[in-house]
């Protein structure tokens, strides 16, 4: 049996599962078919009347939860997988798809943080009126390139990492 946001019966729940209210999950997947229906140029049940095999989600709200869920959760595409009753490959494929989806649905309402820009003065302007700006600074430990050419870009000067 497949984990279904039908099943959800409190507050808390929605936002254990998804990082919403079921009031702002339902908000949001008007702007999730919307994007959906842009990205494909066509709508769900277009699609699904087209298909002859058994499609794994058959309406907008069974899509966006399953990508908020699985982005929530931070599981892994083998637990994703068995708990919507679905291959690996298909967890991994879906969520890319719908991510893509809930990036441009977000978008369109102005709801994504800005993370690139073109200059200092871009920058400025965008951060006028607030006093503090907080930047996540932590390093992320990499696989180190094989070129040598590679690693001199990459080196960072710092000493070697202690277990």
């Amino acid at each position: 049996m497949a984990i279904s946001y039908r099943e959800i019966r409190t507050d808390r729940q929605w936002k254990a599962a998804t990082g919403y209210s079921e009031k702002n999950f339902h908000q949001l997947v008007k702007l999730f078919s919307s994007a959906y229906e842009e990205f494909h140029e066509t709508t769900l049940e277009e699609q699904l009347t087209q298909r002859d095999d058994d499609p794994k989600f058959t309406s907008y709200e069974d899509m966006l939860f399953f990508v908020l869920y699985s982005l929530k959760s931070g599981l892994t595409y083998d637990l994703i997988a068995l708990n919507f009753n679905m291959s690996r490959s298909v967890a991994f494929e879906q969520q890319a798809a719908h991510i893509v989806i809930l990036q441009m649905a977000l978008d369109r309402k102005g709801l994504l943080p800005k993370r690139y820009f073109e200059s200092l003065e871009e920058l400025q302007k965008h951060f006028q009126g607030h006093d503090e700006l907080i930047i996540d600074g932590t390093e992320q430990k990499r696989q180190r390139p094989g070129n040598q050419e590679d690693q001199k870009e990459d080196y960072s000067g710092k000493k070697k990492r202690i277990p």
